[in-house]
């Protein structure tokens, strides 16, 4: 590793099964890519994985619902606060070091958890998975971008889709099968030797990619981020507890805080070293996929809330039956993703992404008439819609924003889009179990029964999460073809946009 990371990036690409020739360059998946995106399926599975174990935790540990449902809020806090310091980390450290600290925190984390005695120690456990969870996927998008060809990126990157969007979409379901089998422990007692070989597997084939670059950080960055996204997310979960004046004030903090952090990294860029780059907001292309994942994750984390609460409490199905049925979905949206990248590879993004967000929008508003007697198999095939659609959405969306970023920005954008996937995500949430609160509250309050009211509540939300995804829509249509070639943007002259135009 003796040359610059411009010269270096050939040659490691050649090294990892992508060489120079335009036939090798699509046959093959370069094996860091391969690696890193069975690592990332694995650490983000658990993200949802605890969903449908809160009623076994609250027996087995003697807990409150409130307190069970904090194993999954303090898995999204730490993802939140990690990340944005994950730019600068994949930056001053080699692949290999970044992905060892990684799945080692990762493996350390799900040991903890398996053995935990009490639910304290459980809790921690969860943070420290997150910890390893949160550098994943940057380091996962960041490799894929330096060692891809742009014609290829595409195939690839519809491997990845199922990394970052079916592995939350299968947690449900996989933990319902699993609870079937014995206790909540099992949940991360399989997953203990699975990421094990990964990580063994990992360190004896993976390679070091691109260049490390040393430089210093700023630490006030550091703690306002992890207060700011961190005082955001945890303030959003709170809505729908009751009473909206304390997660109110926590969200306000939390922005206001955001802000502070935003002000830093604008001054910091004049020195060439902020902790999260900004300028990759300067790239419209990169901006407008940015919210329309927001959008996308939105309504995916919503109807992952809202259909188990509407199958296992309106409709009596055990967990293992909620989530067999809302498998075939996920199972779709994983083996759809790479016929997505090839096509995204031949076609271009648009033809894609202009169906694709069609599509949510028709799923949500099927789901919009759910009642106590909905056919089964129509809850499912609007699921496995909905999530088709998300995957010929994410896929091109992904692969068109990073696109249109300069190398040296890539750790910094994929940065921001696992931070602003979990923003989402409890934004999400937060949203829909809001709104079916308040609207069963009311319905209650004028003399409906309890069922009726709840029902009443879930339509309203899917309401309101189709109509936010119709803006998916119009941002589609602005998206271009494909990106652009993205000059790096010069510090010193950040004032002076070189934007790529969008058509």
């Amino acid at each position: 590793m003796k040359s610059s990371p411009e010269p270096a990036a050939p040659k490691q690409r050649a090294r990892h099964g992508a060489p120079s020739g335009p036939t090798s360059q699509t046959r093959k998946t370069p094996a860091v890519v391969r690696l890193l995106v069975l690592a990332t399926f694995v650490v983000i599975l658990n993200e949802t994985i605890m969903i449908n174990a809160i009623p076994r935790l609250m027996t087995d540990l003697e807990i409150t619902e409130q307190a069970a449902q904090w194993l999954s809020t303090a898995f999204m806090l730490a993802m939140a606060a990690v990340i944005p310091v994950t730019g600068w980390f994949l930056q001053r450290v080699t692949t290999r070091r970044a992905y060892a600290i990684a799945m080692g925190v990762f493996l350390g984390g799900t040991t903890l958890a398996t053995v935990a005695p009490v639910f304290e120690v459980l809790l921690a456990a969860r943070i420290v998975q997150a910890a390893g969870t949160a550098v994943m996927m940057p380091l996962l998008m960041t490799t894929l971008m330096t060692v891809v060809p742009e014609e290829d990126r595409g195939r690839v990157m519809g491997n990845v889709t199922m990394a970052i969007s079916v592995a939350p979409a299968m947690g449900p379901a996989i933990s319902g099968v699993i609870l079937q089998l014995g206790s909540w422990r099992l949940l991360f007692a399989a997953v203990l030797p699975i990421a094990g070989l990964i990580t063994w597997r990992g360190m004896a084939k993976l390679e070091n990619v691109g260049e490390p670059r040393l430089s210093t950080i700023d630490w006030f960055s550091v703690g306002a981020a992890a207060f700011g996204f961190g005082s955001l997310v945890y303030g959003l979960s709170r809505f729908g507890e009751g009473g909206a004046t304390a997660p109110t004030l926590i969200v306000l903090v939390g922005l206001a805080t955001i802000a502070i952090f935003v002000v830093r990294q604008l001054r910091l860029q004049r020195r060439g070293t902020p902790l999260l780059d900004l300028r990759i907001l300067r790239h419209p292309t990169y901006t407008l996929s940015l919210v329309l994942m927001s959008l996308g994750f939105m309504a995916m984390m919503g109807s992952m809330i809202l259909l188990p609460l509407y199958l296992q409490n309106l409709r009596d199905l055990t967990p293992l039956e909620t989530g067999l049925l809302v498998m075939p979905g996920g199972l779709a949206m994983g083996l759809i993703g790479p016929s997505i990248g090839r096509l995204f590879d031949r076609f271009g993004a648009r033809k894609l992404i202009i169906p694709g967000s069609v599509a949510i929008v028709l799923a949500l508003a099927g789901l919009t008439r759910i009642s106590s007697a909905m056919p089964y198999w129509q809850i499912l095939g609007l699921h496995a819609v909905l999530m088709v659609a998300l995957a010929a959405t994410f896929t091109p969306v992904f692969t068109l924003g990073m696109g249109a970023l300069p190398a040296d920005l890539y750790s910094h954008g994929s940065s921001m889009l696992g931070t602003l996937q979990q923003v989402a995500s409890a934004l999400g949430t937060a949203l829909v179990v809001t709104l079916m609160a308040g609207r069963a509250e009311s319905r209650i309050a004028d003399g409906a029964a309890a069922a009726v009211a709840q029902l009443d509540g879930m339509r309203l939300a899917f309401v309101v999460i189709t109509a936010l995804s119709v803006v998916t829509i119009g941002i589609a249509f602005l998206l271009p073809k494909r990106p652009k070639p993205a000059e790096t943007p010069d510090a010193a002259t950040a004032d002076d946009p070189e934007l790529e135009p969008v058509c």
